[in-house]
């Protein structure tokens, strides 16, 4: 089994079945996308680019979007907490998740995805 995917499998409950389904709609949004393992936690690339993480931390887990910088839709669903480049979503419940706005912010950050990180 690959880390990125031990990772997901070993989280306990409900943030086992958060990751497995921003999974399948990551995969789903992005179907050339790539899961690697780096810094510890699954990270999806498209074309050799980063276009987001998944962190199970705390009482959360934590979907992060290095584009952010670049985008002007949703952020007010989005969370920087004194971070520079990354914004992300935060899900403690399954129920937490909003396919419909997840999917928008994903067709975002793929409009953005070759560009730099900082604007």
């Amino acid at each position: 089994m690959k880390p990125a995917e031990a990772y997901i499998l070993k989280q306990s409950e409900p943030f086992k079945s958060i990751l497995m389904h921003l999974q399948i709609l990551i995969e789903h949004s992005f179907p050339e996308a790539v899961l690697k393992y780096k810094w510890r936690i699954p990270c999806y690339y498209v074309n050799s680019r980063p276009i987001c993480y998944l962190n199970q931390s705390k009482d959360y887990v934590d979907v992060g979007f290095w584009h952010s910088a670049h985008l002007t839709k949703y952020t007010e669903h989005m969370v920087s907490e004194n971070r520079k480049v990354v914004k992300s979503m935060r899900y403690k419940q399954l129920e937490d998740i909003n396919d419909e706005l997840f999917i928008l912010i994903l067709k975002e950050v793929e409009k953005h995805k070759h560009k730099s990180f900082l604007k």
